[in-house]
């Protein structure tokens, strides 16, 4: 799947696709240092939040990564490949009880500081993983401590946050009990969501966030300023422990959604890194070798409203997927080595004899065909499920709305599948396109008919995919719920054994995508991103983070 200089990783973690939000120009910040090591790059606009806990979206992941850090971190492995490694924590030990729960002890570095130099300790882990839990920080990722002991009552408020399984010991140890043996747990504590946040700042301010003289971080980098709609910059955390190894001084995040604008600021030697063109552009920087191609374990999809009066109906939700035809999306619209997809959980994904067997997609196979041989019977197929559902040719079909969050490449794809929609069943689709803070907030909300989706796998398992559609689920766009489903996350959840997990998983999946048909999934990620010459030691983990802190300019 890969073209150009490949980036291969051995490794796990994060969430949810993102895009961007502002048009003005790469603009200098007035604090930045004209000497030393300036690294600026652009990946997103206007962060929907830096809160650790609540951001759900890649940019803010990939800016917490670099103002913050968890008991494990991700490093370079010497190739350009993010394993993880023990981060804010020296060492852990496990125990697996007579019960089959699972205790952690985790031993916290020696000396570490936050960013205003206050030493970070066990009890700044237990207020924010008890934090993330309590159901009125309302924080959409809570659900990925939910093997953590005591978090299913938590979370739905019938008992108190303390008495979540995480506890501080002492200052430098941290006891967590988990109900089951879950195998990617590593990297839940290398995940955003449960780094560290200070109390004093959270609780001082609901705008912590936003003020460098608040948003106290514990990472190599910390925020200097935050200009909204222009950029973020950041710069080395001198009560770091690592911080005499650390590569630029400042780093820049541009907070732009203008792909023209983007790519100039590139072009003019503003920008060092960035990872979104204009669509047109794609094939001419693939060309000259500039563009460059990483592993991304992801999928692009559409999501249908299930409590929506229109897509309320399986069937109708089936018919709109197979008149997608998704070889044309990606040969003529995204042309960045995307593979169409089969299915929802996406190729590179373990199954049950993890990186040495075939993937969950291999195992799962193909939910619909998208040989271009098989399109017009998929077509045919779709009408007549329209004409049986009281619709011939699509008369009489409500008018139908389409949401997608302002960007060149999404508002393609949305024109691409208007069209296939109107032709192929005869309705008519209408397009809207909105600022991404906005489309997120409505898409949440179920403000929407079909809206644009996608998912970033948070670790390699198939759970990063299939819990998020549990009934209630913080991520559960599509306002689905079906008891079956929820039966078999919850059995996957409840056994250790990797054959009975996946068969579970499985057996999810084909309800979801098989029976329910509450996505359509298009294409199965790739990562195009742009780099300067000069620019080396950044690192990448197919999950989603790019890495600059240990970056050298030549």
């Amino acid at each position: 799947m890969r073209k150009a200089k490949t980036i291969m990783s051995l490794a796990l973690s994060v969430a949810m696709v993102t895009s961007m939000a502002a048009t003005a120009p790469v603009m200098a910040a007035e604090s930045e240092s004209t000497d030393g090591f300036n690294l600026n790059l652009c990946i997103a606009s206007e962060p929907q939040s830096i809160d650790p806990a609540l951001n759900t979206a890649m940019d803010g992941s990939v800016m917490c990564h670099h103002m913050f850090e968890g008991l494990v971190k991700w490093a370079d492995d010497g190739e350009g490949n993010a394993v993880t490694v023990p981060g804010q924590a020296e060492s852990w030990d496990k125990e697996t009880n007579d019960d089959g729960t699972v205790t952690y002890t985790v031993h916290l570095r020696d000396g570490i500081k936050w960013s205003d130099g206050q030493a970070v300790t066990a009890g700044d882990f237990e207020y924010s993983w008890k934090r993330l839990a309590n159901p009125e920080t309302a924080a959409d990722y809570c659900y990925m401590i939910d093997m953590v002991k005591g978090y299913a009552e938590v979370a739905d408020g019938s008992a108190d946050p303390d008495t979540l399984g995480i506890k501080a010991t002492d200052d430098t140890t941290l006891q967590i009990d988990l109900t089951y043996d879950c195998p990617y747990f590593e990297e839940i504590m290398a995940f955003p969501a449960t780094f560290p946040v200070r109390k004093d700042m959270v609780e001082g301010s609901e705008n912590w966030t936003f003020d460098p003289a608040t948003y106290i971080s514990n990472g190599p980098y910390k925020m200097k300023e935050w200009s909204h709609n222009s950029y973020i910059l950041m710069e080395k955390n001198e009560n770091y422990y690592d911080y005499e190894n650390l590569g630029p001084d400042t780093i820049k995040f541009a907070l732009l959604d203008d792909n023209n604008a983007i790519l100039k600021g590139y072009n003019n030697g503003e920008l060092d890194f960035i990872e979104n063109l204009p669509v047109d552009e794609v094939a001419t920087y693939l060309a000259s070798g500039e563009l460059n191609i990483a592993d991304y374990i992801g999928t692009y999809y559409v999501c249908f409203n299930t409590e929506n009066e229109v897509f309320s109906d399986p069937a109708i939700r089936k018919a709109f997927s197979l008149v997608i035809d998704r070889n044309y999306i990606v040969d003529n619209v995204t042309q960045s080595g995307e593979v169409p997809a089969t299915g929802y959980v996406p190729s590179g994904i373990y199954d049950a004899d993890g990186a040495s067997g075939d993937d969950f997609r291999t195992v799962g196979g193909e939910y619909y065909s998208v040989s271009e041989d098989d399109y017009e019977k998929n077509c045919e197929e779709a009408r007549q499920i329209l004409a049986d559902a009281g619709y011939p040719d699509g008369e009489g079909f409500p008018t139908v709305e389409y949401l997608y969050n302002t960007d060149d490449k999404h508002k393609k794809i949305a024109e691409a599948l208007q069209n296939m929609w109107q032709k192929e069943l005869g309705v008519t689709v209408n397009l809207d396109n909105q600022d991404w803070n906005v489309f997120l907030q409505n898409r949440k909300n179920g403000d929407f008919q079909i809206a644009r989706n996608g998912w970033i796998g948070d670790y390699n398992d198939p759970c990063t995919f299939l819990d998020m559609w549990y009934t209630g689920g913080g991520n559960n766009d599509a306002q689905y719920s079906n008891p079956d489903y929820d039966a078999q996350i919850d059995a996957a959840k409840a056994t250790s054994d990797q054959a009975e997990r996946m068969k579970a998983f499985h057996a999810a999946e084909d309800i979801l995508i098989g029976e329910d048909n509450v996505l359509a999934p298009l294409y199965f990620y790739t990562q195009p991103y742009m780099l300067k010459d000069n620019i080396k030691g950044m690192y990448y983990t197919p999950l989603g983070y790019f890495f600059f802190g240990y970056t050298t300019q030549e």
